[in-house]
């Protein structure tokens, strides 16, 4: 797989992951793969992941909690996909996965693009800006006041 290729994928899974279901539901609704050119090669499977972190980005790894993690694949005619999203949501599982699977159809990808990715990507970074905002009306300026000037 060339580079290229490879990236737009994975920025794509990560974008389909990040989409609220509902709405990768609605826009899904137009591209249903038949049910008998669906074959479930994992079916939607929730267990845990381990995050792990470092302090200052360089430290020495320590073990920060775990999260619940769904994931799936799925092959729709020659194509495969898979999903690993956040949370224990079946369906938003098995929508990724078949989304990533006829994004790599030279036919459906294009339409997927413009009409299911676009629009997700718009959503999410509508919703990345008001979380910016929200954060940002907090913010706490602090100052030092010099005594004796």
């Amino acid at each position: 797989m060339d580079t290229p290729t490879h990236l737009a994928r994975a920025q794509w899974m990560s974008l389909l992951a990040q989409a609220e279901p509902a709405e990768l539901a609605t826009a899904m609704e137009a591209f249903a793969p038949p049910v008998d050119a669906t074959t479930w090669l994992r079916p939607p499977q929730t267990g845990l992941y381990m995050l792990r972190g470092r302090v200052g980005g360089t430290g020495p790894q320590f073990n920060l909690g775990e999260v619940s993690v769904t994931r799936c694949s799925v092959q729709i005619g020659e194509r495969i996909g898979h999903a690993w999203v956040r949370g224990s949501n079946s369906r938003h599982a098995e929508l990724a996965a078949c989304a990533d699977a006829l994004m790599q159809d030279a036919e459906q990808g294009p339409r997927l693009q413009v009409q299911v990715v676009e629009p997700l990507r718009q959503s999410l970074n509508r919703r990345r800006e008001a979380a910016s905002r929200k954060a940002a009306a907090s913010k706490v300026e602090f100052f030092t006041v010099v005594r004796g000037e």
